[in-house]
């Protein structure tokens, strides 16, 4: 059996094999272990300092991550992210943000997410060499993100420096000095967001713009508003979700068609299965492998019992690629129908943005193949995961084109 040890590391007691589960190559290609554990052991204990359990297989990761009545989105996580509360204060908040978030506002942005592409892709192109992450997908990602909330553009290099910082408190799991690290980061990344979010929102106040930080201060279900801690956790959830989750997924795209050459060039030959080919990129290539949850009370799952107020991983990851659920789900198929992937989460929680990210990279994927009829890998190398550890996808990517 394969459990985790101290040191983060799969350790086969029969066969004395030990696989580093944060590893690059791991992280790059982590379907065999998931594979192994869906057989083996798809709810499985991993033994302290982590203390906690890891969901592997589809139904009970989608149990995992609705059943909100024995799991609970408490975790140990910053208090005032909406997404760890449970309902009836989940509800709440969603609803409010809600009525910020927008289909209008979707549709609003749609000229200016095409404008941002372009211009990307001019420079990008005019090289014929780029590296498709660092040059075109985060600074998309980046750009749409700061704009709609209503951060200038000199200050988006700041922005920048603020997900990078949020994004490291993946490590906080690992416990010790990245842990410590990560926290501290996390609180000077907040104490440099707060007077500059209550400078935006005073000046929201004075004069309204038509911008998502308006909307949200206006925001208001049964006379109640959002605090200013409130959109401060939520603008910090944007300042994550909405940046890297849609730079992995249109990243994981050409990665995607990189290695499976026939399925880009079916795509080329129909381009209207682009929206297709983008949910069989959430579920082959998820952005997020794995989100948190905590029981309400003990669980009974696989013949396990899973304790009250243990940390649980479901490996969304792992999921999309249970073959119970899924024909032939090693196969990157994007006429594949239906693919009922759980990318995006399931139930109450599921993502607020995921129309916003589907739209980015309908957007900059149809534009990218439009303009660029032919690119291959420029590096020999591996793709370096991005630093996260739950995101999945390339930190760079090098790439010709023609």
């Amino acid at each position: 059996m394969l459990r985790l040890n101290s040191a983060g590391a799969w350790t086969n007691l029969q066969h004395v094999r030990m696989v580093n589960i944060f590893s690059d190559e791991v992280r790059r290609e982590p379907y065999a272990i998931y594979e192994q554990m869906r057989t083996q052991a798809p709810a499985l204990h991993v033994p302290p300092p982590f203390d906690g359990w890891l969901i592997f297989d589809y139904e009970g990761v989608k149990r995992a991550l609705n059943d909100h009545e024995a799991f609970s989105s408490a975790v140990p996580a910053p208090p005032n992210w909406f997404i760890f509360t449970d309902p009836p204060e989940h509800s709440k908040l969603r609803a409010l943000i809600s009525r910020a978030f927008t289909l209008r506002m979707l549709v609003d942005m749609e000229p200016l997410i095409r404008d941002l592409s372009r211009d990307l892709l001019d420079r990008a192109i005019a090289r014929e060499e780029m590296d498709f992450v660092q040059d075109f997908a985060v600074p998309l990602a980046i750009q749409v993100i700061a704009t709609m909330i209503g951060i200038p553009a000199q200050d988006w290099a700041q922005f920048k420096r603020w997900s990078d910082g949020i994004l490291k408190l993946s490590y906080s799991r690992n416990g010790g000095a990245e842990a410590e690290e990560a926290g501290c980061e996390f609180r000077c990344v907040t104490t440099e967001m707060t007077p500059y979010l209550e400078k935006m929102i005073h000046e929201r106040r004075a004069a309204p713009r038509n911008d998502l930080l308006t909307r949200l201060i206006e925001a208001e279900v049964d006379g109640e508003r959002l605090s200013f801690h409130e959109i401060l956790g939520f603008f910090q959830l944007l300042v994550v979700g909405g940046q890297d989750t849609t730079s992995a997924l249109i990243s994981n795209a050409i990665v995607c068609f990189l290695d499976h050459p026939d399925q880009l060039a079916l795509l080329r030959r129909s381009p209207e299965l682009m929206s297709s080919a983008i949910e069989e990129v959430l579920r082959y290539r998820s952005p997020f492998q794995w989100v948190m949850r905590t029981p309400r009370r003990e669980i009974e799952m696989h013949g396990k019992t899973i304790g009250a107020g243990k940390l649980v991983l479901p490996m969304i990851g792992s999921a999309n690629r249970d073959p119970k659920i899924f024909k032939d789900a090693d196969r990157f198929d994007i006429t594949r129908i239906p693919n009922p992937h759980i990318a995006f989460g399931h139930g109450i929680h599921s993502c607020i943005g995921a129309a916003l990210a589907r739209m980015e990279a309908r957007i900059a994927l149809t534009d990218f193949l439009a303009r660029v009829k032919r690119f291959e890998c420029a590096s020999n190398e591996a793709w370096e995961p991005r630093k996260a550890l739950h995101v999945h996808g390339p930190s760079r990517l090098p790439i010709r084109l023609s």
